[in-house]
């Protein structure tokens, strides 16, 4: 069995930089919100689901989901948001899964967002590692890279689990609040600890 480490953060809080830096090491990045990018992508393997569920209108004339659209949705009514969550849920976990046990590197980061909301699952990784900073470099940051307003970025951030909660889940977390700089040796120690926990690690086959 792979070992891995499953890296989460708020919004803004880093955590395609971190996994970046990981990347550059040579380590297996899943990305689960890639995963269901693809999925919901012209052709991809949710969007019949989504087409039978939700209807024609959550299509866009390519064929991919419409994103903006239910993102509204799913913000204001919760038992759509579950809904797109059951058919959503199911194949991102079996598309980790299957980049999981195809990755060559001596361990792997999945990133899930929103790991802490949906509840940790220690089956599935063996560390949760969570990216975190201050609340308004997170709301800074998601301003200038999305172009969204203030009072949108904090709702989003309301809907999500808070700060503390999200540390009390972790069992290392990465300081985000200065930039790359002060990344770089946060993530070389936790790569080292990652390497030699994995080579403790017992595989199936051992």
């Amino acid at each position: 069995m792979t070992f891995v480490v499953s890296l989460t953060g708020g919004i803004g809080s880093g955590k395609s930089a971190v996994a970046a830096l990981f990347a550059r090491r040579g380590i297996t990045v899943v990305d689960t919100d890639a995963i269901a990018h693809e999925l919901t992508s012209p052709g991809g393997g949710a969007m019949e689901a989504i087409l039978e569920s939700f209807g024609s209108d959550f299509i866009t004339p390519e064929g991919a989901l419409d994103r903006a659209r239910m993102r509204a949705l799913v913000f204001r009514d919760p038992q759509s948001k579950r809904r797109l969550e059951r058919i959503l849920h199911p194949r991102i976990r079996a598309e980790s899964a299957v980049r999981i046990a195809a990755a060559s590197s001596p361990y792997v980061i999945l990133v899930v967002p929103l790991l802490v909301e949906a509840g940790v699952d220690r089956a599935r990784y063996q560390r949760v590692m969570v990216v975190d900073c201050d609340e308004d470099v997170q709301i800074e940051r998601v301003m200038r890279r999305s172009h969204l307003p203030d009072d949108e970025v904090r709702r989003i951030m309301a809907s999500q689990v808070g700060r503390q909660e999200r540390r009390e889940a972790a069992d290392d977390v990465v300081d985000n609040s200065e930039g790359l700089d002060d990344l770089e040796p946060q993530v070389e120690a936790l790569h080292r600890r990652y390497l030699a926990l994995a080579r403790e690690h017992p595989r199936h086959g051992d």
